[in-house]
């Protein structure tokens, strides 16, 4: 048939629907059809893709076919077809040669036969060679036998005797006819050669010799011998052998020698069953003396197990995802064997431990699919070997492995190593800084093991959580917003959200605990007594004069707001009276008195007592209580009186600084103008100071000085000063400069009669002036001080005292008030918070602060030192007591 005729159209065949060819996947599979047919998807027609030639095919085989697998998918289907090919009269016999020669001698009777070559014709059946036909003449007929196999057999008989000297050479033509329609023909011409007598042919022992071969036989080795025998003697008697000159010898005869003396067939050439499985060779034993007879040889050629299976992989799905149905098909592999019978059977397997498994589709088709579910992050590829083994007596195997990929899919969502997280976070922190990282794991892989972390919850009800903290999205790492107060929050409990990038998103919490860590950030706050807003004001407690060593006077009571080791309080008397009356309780801040009390102590002892807490470093808080020592009012009231009469003079100190502070401020604009006219001038200038030298400052007052001992300068050395003091005059004087006034003199003098007449007049001179050590009751607090020069000043003082008759008296009916108050058990002596208790001058509305200071751009000149009121504290001892101030101020001094 020619290229590209229908044969059949296999879909209806097969039973399917033409329009779901394409989809299907319809296809032939074989090793040879594939070069002969194809289908055409759009009809389902099978046609003929190249011209067929049996014969080449099948050669003379009774039948021939054409086997290939029809493949489809989607259900997967395979179903095996056959094709016969059937003969037609194409071929005309054909004689292996075109002339045959025939030597006989003369002598040779009538009836004797001459074996002829038949022809050989390619088709089988009627269209194979049936008759011959052999040219008129008188001396031969031609006769037709069957051999054993089948084949014709050709002999030219003699019918008479030959006449040498009449005719010496005879040719006939011999015709072979097929049965086809239209009938081939082939001819040859036989020579008939007549030569004298040689009346003996050689005669074989058999006709057809037959014998079997391990296709693995060695190379050199004998199969089989052929034997003829000749009657005639000598030369005509010898016989030699060869192999015809047959078409199917032209093929075999490399393959096969045989010895011509000894008739034997070795082996030329390796035997190889899948190539040729039958051998069939034509003798020929030729005597001496011409005479010639012929033989065939039939080699069967026996398989053995030399050929191993062979695995091919004709369809591979890769990679799978993970999550593929039960089942699925992974691969589509053939087996074949190139052996025969039980060495071509072949049985497969996989490696063991996998979830897959082979399915039987076709004959030699296998289908690898699930058994199981699949975990990329278990397995993430896997290494399927096949394994084919043969039924042979010495079974052969092979193997393939198929590498499989298994395809991510996003089924683990993010996954924290602990459910919850602990951080610790000192308070008072940076805003911005990091202070924890957390991390999640994801066994995906790509997209689907990207994560990204946010802040879901947190238990700030007042403030949402993004204004305290925030995370990394991509990180992990927690940042701090903003500064953490442990006074405020402790603790933050926040959760935190991993979610990946898959799609769809999975997602997991983890919770962490943010513990704020306590700073020592907070001073102890006293609770009692209680201090004044603007600072620290004096409290008065009243002391039984006739208290018991040890006896338990009142208890500073404190608390801090921070905690563990940070709020551990400590208390301890920072300024006391010398000699000290009292004690304190270091951990519970009790203020007991240190001994008995006698007639001439003092009765008003002022104490600062200072409470530090435990942290690094340390913060600490104070306040000063004012104790009066008395077992009622009535005794204590007369010496305030006194006191404060006598201290009156005190207050004129204000009067004097501010005259000095006007004429130090007017010799100064005096200097510069003098200054600014002295460069003015074209002549030498002079010196400017020469004259002024004595008289450019005001005169101070040195028992002033003798109240600032906070400058730089040392005491134990003497100092020019430009001020002086005049007793007998009633204000400031000047000194001479190269007047040298002793600094001692300064700190010892007394300024308790400054600007008191009756004092004034008991005053000699400034050489022979001693003085007792100032009271320091009139001092103001380090908040009320303005200007520079307060930050040296202490931070201890009490309140202003009174200074006149009107207010002697409203103290004494306050303390008289604050008594019958104590004695009815009610509050402290010491007035409410911001009257400075029974310091305070008008009521609670009168603070400090609205005294101005006057004292602060008092300077020294010549020296660095500044006017301040450290007046005596310098060396812990207390103001002079009321009283003989003059007395009490050299007794100090000595």
């Amino acid at each position: 048939m020619r290229k590209d005729s229908v044969i059949a159209n296999i879909a209806d065949d097969l039973g399917l629907d033409i329009k779901q060819l394409s989809s299907r996947k319809l296809r032939i599979v074989s090793r040879d059809s594939e070069r002969y047919f194809y289908v055409n998807l759009d009809n389902g027609n099978l046609y003929i893709k190249d011209r067929i030639d049996r014969e080449t095919l099948c050669g003379r085989a009774a039948s021939c076919f054409l086997t290939f697998d029809a493949v489809v998918e989607n259900p997967f289907s395979i179903v095996k077809v056959k094709i016969e090919i059937q003969d037609i009269n194409d071929n005309s016999p054909k004689f292996f040669s075109d002339i045959f020669s025939v030597e006989t001698i003369e002598l040779t009777s009538a009836g004797t036969r001459f074996a002829l070559h038949s022809a050989e014709d390619p088709d089988i059946g009627s269209n194979s060679v049936q008759t011959y036909k052999l040219s008129d003449n008188q001396y031969f007929t031609l006769s037709e036998d069957r051999n054993p196999d089948g084949s014709t057999f050709l002999e030219l008989v003699l019918e008479k005797p030959l006449d040498r000297e009449t005719q010496s050479l005879h040719e006939l033509i011999l015709t072979a006819m097929d049965g086809g329609k239209p009938m081939r023909s082939g001819t040859a011409v036989i020579r008939i050669i007549v030569t004298d007598a040689n009346d003996n042919f050689p005669i074989f022992t058999q006709s057809v010799y037959k014998v079997s071969v391990n296709e693995n036989t060695l190379v050199n080795t004998t199969i089989i011998t052929v034997n003829s025998t000749d009657k005639d003697e000598g030369v005509n008697g010898q016989v030699t052998y060869s192999f015809s000159k047959t078409s199917g010898n032209v093929h075999h005869t490399g393959t096969f020698s045989i010895n011509p003396l000894t008739g034997d067939i070795k082996i030329n050439d390796n035997l190889d069953f899948e190539v040729t499985q039958n051998y069939e060779l034509s003798v020929t034993a030729k005597d001496g003396g011409g005479l010639v007879s012929h033989c065939k040889v039939l080699i069967e050629v026996v398989d053995e197990n030399d050929n191993v299976p062979e695995i091919s992989l004709t369809s591979l799905s890769i990679p799978i995802l993970e999550d593929s149905a039960v089942g699925t098909m992974i691969a589509l592999i053939e087996v074949h064997d190139k052996d025969s019978g039980k060495n071509g059977e072949v049985d497969c397997k996989l490696s063991e431990d996998l979830p897959f498994s082979l399915v039987l589709s076709s004959d030699n088709y296998y289908r690898i699919v699930t058994t199981s579910s699949l975990d990329r992050e278990k397995v993430s590829r896997y290494n399927i070997t096949v394994s084919a083994s043969d039924r042979g007596f010495s079974p052969l195997s092979s193997i393939r492995t198929i590498t499989l990929e298994i395809s991510d899919v996003n089924d683990n969502p993010p996954s924290f190593i602990r459910s919850t997280y602990v951080a610790y976070v000192p308070e008072n922190n940076l805003p911005g800084s990091s202070i924890y990282s957390i991390q999640a794991s994801d066994p995906d892989t790509g997209d689907n093991a990207k994560i990204f972390y946010s802040i879901s919850t947190s238990n700030v009800e007042d403030v949402p959580a993004t204004s305290y903290l925030s995370i990394n999205i991509e990180t992990g790492v927690i940042y701090a917003q903003r500064s953490f107060d442990y006074e405020q929050h402790k603790e933050f409990h926040i959760q935190i959200n991993a979610r990946d990038n898959g799609s769809p998103s999975l997602s997991s919490n983890a919770t962490l605990l943010i513990h704020i860590v306590d700073q020592n950030d907070n001073s102890p706050k006293i609770l009692y007594p209680s201090p004044d807003g603007g600072g620290m004001a004096a409290a008065f407690e009243m002391v039984p004069f006739d208290s018991e060593q040890g006896s338990l006077i009142t208890k500073v009571v404190a608390i801090d707001p921070d905690s563990g080791h940070n709020a551990w309080l400590s208390y301890h008397f920072l300024q006391v009276s010398e000699p000290s009356y009292f004690i304190i309780t270091q951990h519970t801040g009790e203020i007991r008195t240190s001994r008995n009390f006698q007639e001439k102590d003092v009765l008003n002892h002022k104490i600062v007592v200072m409470v530090k807490d435990n942290g690094d470093p340390s913060l600490s808080s104070t306040v000063t209580l004012n104790l009066l020592i008395a077992n009622n009012f009535q005794q204590v009231v007369p010496r305030f009186t006194e006191q404060v009469i006598e201290e009156n003079p005190q207050s004129n100190l204000q009067f004097y600084l501010i005259i000095a502070l006007g004429l130090i401020s007017l010799l100064f604009i005096i200097t510069v103008m003098l200054v600014t006219i002295s460069k003015c001038k074209k002549s030498e200038p002079v010196p400017m100071f020469s004259d002024l030298s004595s008289h450019l400052y005001p005169p101070v007052d040195p028992r002033i000085l003798s109240q600032y001992g906070g400058g730089t300068l040392t005491f134990p050395y003497s100092y020019n000063v430009c001020v002086g003091f005049d007793a007998n005059e009633s204000d400031f004087t000047y000194m001479k400069p190269n007047q040298d006034v002793p600094v001692d003199n300064l700190i010892d003098a007394d300024d308790s009669g400054l600007g008191n007449e009756s004092v004034k007049e008991a005053l000699p001179t400034s050489d022979t002036l001693q003085q007792g050590q100032p009271n320091t009751d009139w001092r103001f607090t380090q908040a009320q001080r303005p200007g520079p020069s307060g930050a040296q000043q202490p931070t201890e003082e009490a309140g202003v005292w009174p200074n006149n008759q009107f207010e002697t008296e409203r103290l004494q009916a306050m303390i008289l008030a604050s008594a019958n108050e104590a004695a009815e058990g009610g509050s402290a002596i010491g007035g409410g918070t911001g009257t400075m208790g029974l310091s305070a001058r008008y009521g609670p509305q009168f603070t400090l602060q609205h005294v101005p200071d006057y004292r602060q751009n008092i300077y020294i000149p010549g020296t660095t030192s500044t006017l301040t009121n450290a007046a005596g504290k310098r060396d812990g001892k207390a103001g002079a007591p009321s009283g003989n101030k003059k007395k009490s101020g050299k007794k100090e001094k000595k």
